[in-house]
C-alpha cells in the first residue's frame, strides 16, 4: 500500500490554507529561526522561479494524533481545524506566510542574531532592469517601514504611509498575492506609473502568483515510528527529533505534558523527574528515552503476561519490547501507570550499583544496562527486597555478566527486553538464567588488551579492585573513601611507563589494566619513573607515610598486586600473577570460568619466554 502521494500546489493556495488553520504544526517542530538574509534570499528564488524544495505533510485524522499549533503569527481567532501537518518545509512556510500573507511586520533576526522586525518591498524600476536585478530590488525596512542610518539619526527611505510607497514605487511584498489592492491606490498617488506597474506584474509578479510548490503527503494511515524516521531524514539540517519529542505531542494532543513531568515547570508546580533522579550521582546521565524505554518493557511486559494467562500463542503475544516503535505506540494511561514504579525503580538501580561500588557516571561502564535494571527493581525493589541475597546474588551475576562480557554496547533494544522477562523469572520461578548470562564470555587476550576508560570491562575491573578495599600507597585510605572526599584519584601504571620502556616492555604490555591500579595523584607523583623495588623504599621512608616494609605489602595485596614479583622487579612474573589475580575476581563476579585452559598454558609460562613471544 502506497503511504504518500506526491503532487504540486499553487503557492497562494497552499499560504492560504496555512492562513485558513488547515495547515498546521505538529508540537514537536521546533521554532521559526530563519533570518533577515535567509528571507530576502527566498523572495529572490520565488522571484525567478527557482526551486525551492518541496514541502512535506502529514494528513491528520488517523491514528497518530499530536498536539498541533498553528504556523508563527498566524491569528487565532476563527482557524478550521487542521487537515494536514506540517513535517517538512517550516522554515520556509512560515517564512512566505509571515511575508506575503500577514500585514505585521516580519519579526526575524539579523545575520548575528539580534531580533528585528522587517517589512519588505521590491523596487519596481530596479527589477524591471532584469531578472538579475531582482537580488538588488527586494530590500527590507524596519518596524516603522523606514530606512535609517547614522545611527538611526537619518532616514534614508521613508515608505511609512501608501502615498510614500506609491511615489517611491517601492511595492510591499505583502501584497504580491492580492497586487490589484495597492493598483487601487496607485491611481489615487502615482497614476503616471500605473502602465510601469503593469509591466511590473507581468515580468515579476505573475512568477510568485503562478509559482507551484511541490507536494509530499504522508497519508493518515501513516505510522508513527514512520513519522518519526521521515521527520528526522527531511531535517538533517536541524536537531534530530527524539522519540520523547514525538512521544510528547502525541500525549500533548490528550492535554499531558510529558515535559513538565520530566523537566518540571515552575509556573506549574510541578516537579522534576529528570531532578529527583539526579540527586542520585550514577543517575545523572539517565535520558528521557532511558526513563520511557524501563516504562515500555513494563507495560508490554504486563501484556505479554495478560497474553499468555488467556492462552494466546504465536504472533498473538505481545512481545516484551524497548524498540523505537514500542516506544511510541506506549499509551498515556500506561505512563501514568508506570512511571512512579520506574522512578523508584531507577532509584533502587541507584543503592544497587552503590553497593557494587559504582558511584559516578565516569565510572559506569553502560547506560544502557540501567533501564533494563530499574525495570526489574520496579517489581521486585518493594520493601528492599533486592537486598535479599538470593536476589542480589542473581541480579549481581547478571550485572556483572553484561559488564565483563561487553554485551549492553550498541543497538541492544533486544537484549534488554530479553533480560528485563527473563531475570524477572528466573528471580521469581528460579528459571532458567537470563541469556546474557549464558552468552557472557571473557578472554584472557581481552584482559592484555584493555588500556583505557573507553571499555566497559576496563571499568568493570576497576571498580572489582576498588570494592576488594583497596588503600592507597601514599594516604594510606581506602580509595573509595578518598574519592568519597574529593581526594584526586587515577588509574596509574604498578611498573611505571619510564622504567618499562627503558627495560623494552612493549606498550601493548604495560599499558594494560594489568600494571594499573587507582591510585592518588599525590602517591603516583612518588611513584615516578622508578623500579617497583625503589619507589617502594621510598614511599615507606617517606616521613608522611611511615610504614614498614610488612604494612606497605599489605597495601600491594588489597589491588592484588603479587608483592614478591613487584619487589624484585620482575615485570613478566608480575604480568602473569596478576593476570592471574584478575581473573579470579572476574570469574568470580561472572559465576564461571573464564578460559581456563588458555589461562594454565600461559601460568606455565614464565619467564622472558612470555616476553620473547610478544616480540615476535
Amino acid at each position: 500500500m502506497t503511504t504518500f502521494d506526491s503532487t504540486k500546489l499553487p503557492l497562494k493556495d497552499l499560504l492560504k490554507d496555512i492562513v485558513n488553520g488547515k495547515i498546521q504544526l505538529p508540537d514537536f517542530q521546533r521554532g521559526w529561526v530563519w533570518d533577515d538574509e535567509h528571507v530576502r534570499s527566498l523572495l529572490v528564488s520565488l522571484g525567478r522561479s527557482f526551486p525551492v524544495g518541496a514541502v512535506m505533510l502529514l494528513e491528520t485524522g488517523g491514528s497518530v494524533r499530536f498536539q498541533m499549533r498553528p504556523v508563527e503569527n498566524v491569528p487565532l481567532e476563527g482557524l478550521v481545524a487542521p487537515e494536514k501537518l506540517i513535517l517538512d518545509g517550516q522554515q520556509r512556510l512560515t517564512t512566505l506566510t509571515q511575508v506575503l500573507k500577514l500585514s505585521g511586520p516580519v519579526k526575524t533576526t539579523t545575520e548575528k542574531g539580534k531580533p528585528v522586525e522587517r517589512y519588505y518591498y521590491i523596487h519596481i524600476p530596479t527589477a524591471l532592469a532584469g531578472p538579475d536585478r531582482l537580488d538588488d530590488a527586494i530590500v527590507a525596512t524596519d518596524g516603522t517601514r523606514q530606512q535609517r542610518s547614522d545611527f538611526g539619526r537619518r532616514v534614508d527611505l521613508d515608505l511609512s504611509t501608501r502615498e510614500l510607497e506609491c511615489r517611491h514605487l517601492y511595492f510591499p511584498c505583502s501584497e504580491i498575492l492580492e497586487a490589484m489592492d495597492w493598483l487601487q491606490d496607485l491611481y489615487q498617488h502615482n497614476a503616471d506609473a500605473v502602465p510601469q506597474f503593469f509591466e511590473f506584474k507581468k515580468e515579476v509578479l505573475d512568477a510568485y502568483n503562478e509559482y507551484q510548490i511541490p507536494l509530499i503527503v504522508l497519508k493518515k494511515e501513516t505510522s508513527k515510528e514512520a513519522v518519526c524516521l521521515v521527520f528526522e531524514k527531511v531535517n538533517t539540517g536541524g536537531v534530530p527529533l527524539s522519540v520523547f519529542e514525538l512521544v510528547t505531542a502525541t500525549y500533548a494532543a490528550d492535554g499531558y505534558n510529558l515535559r513538565d513531568d520530566w523537566f518540571g515547570s515552575a509556573q506549574r508546580q510541578v516537579s522534576s523527574r529528570r531532578k529527583r533522579l539526579a540527586k542520585e550521582p550514577i543517575l545523572k546521565g539517565v535520558e528521557n528515552t532511558d526513563f520511557l524505554q524501563a516504562v515500555t518493557m513494563l507495560h508490554t511486559l504486563e501484556k505479554r503476561r495478560a497474553d499468555l494467562t488467556a492462552g494466546k500463542t504465536g504472533k498473538q503475544v505481545t512481545p516484551v519490547s524497548a524498540k523505537r516503535a514500542s516506544v511510541l505506540e506506549l499509551p498515556l494511561e500506561a505512563y501514568q501507570r508506570w512511571a512512579d514504579p520506574v522512578e523508584q525503580g531507577f532509584l533502587r538501580t541507584a543503592k544497587f550499583l552503590r553497593q557494587e561500588c559504582f558511584t559516578t557516571t565516569r565510572d559506569l561502564p553502560y547506560r544502557t544496562q540501567l533501564a533494563p535494571l530499574a525495570a526489574v527493581l520496579a517489581l521486585v525493589g518493594a520493601e528492599e527486597r533486592w537486598r535479599e541475597p538470593r536476589i542480589h546474588q542473581k541480579l549481581a551475576q547478571w550485572y556483572w555478566c553484561g559488564v565483563l562480557g561487553e554485551l549492553y554496547g550498541g543497538a541492544v533494544e533486544t537484549r534488554m527486553a530479553n533480560d528485563v522477562e527473563e531475570l524477572l523469572a528466573w528471580i521469581e520461578a528460579d528459571g532458567t538464567p537470563p541469556r546474557t548470562i549464558a552468552d557472557a564470555a571473557f578472554q584472557i587476550d581481552r584482559l592484555a588488551s584493555l588500556s583505557t576508560r573507553n571499555s566497559a570491562a576496563y571499568k568493570g575491573i576497576n571498580v572489582l579492585v576498588l570494592r576488594q578495599g583497596a588503600h592507597d600507597l601514599f594516604w594510606k585510605s581506602r580509595i573509595r573513601d578518598l574519592e568519597a572526599d574529593e581526594v584526586a584519584l587515577d588509574i596509574h601504571h604498578i611498573f611505571p611507563r619510564d622504567w618499562c620502556e627503558k627495560q623494552s616492555i612493549p606498550r601493548r604490555r604495560y599499558d594494560s589494566i594489568i600494571n594499573k591500579t587507582p591510585l592518588s595523584y599525590k602517591a603516583n607523583r612518588m611513584i615516578g619513573g622508578t623500579a617497583p623495588s625503589s619507589y617502594l623504599a621510598k614511599l615507606q621512608a617517606h616521613k608522611q607515610v611511615q610504614v614498614d616494609e610488612a604494612g606497605m605489602d599489605a597495601l600491594l595485596v588489597t589491588h592484588h598486586i603479587p608483592v614478591a614479583a613487584l619487589r624484585s622487579d620482575d615485570f613478566e612474573l608480575f604480568y602473569s600473577q596478576r593476570q592471574q589475580k584478575l581473573l579470579s575476581l572476574i570469574e568470580g563476579v561472572m559465576g564461571k570460568q573464564v578460559a581456563s585452559e588458555t589461562v594454565s598454558e600461559r601460568a606455565a609460562t614464565l619467564g622472558h619466554s612470555m616476553f620473547a613471544e610478544e616480540q615476535v
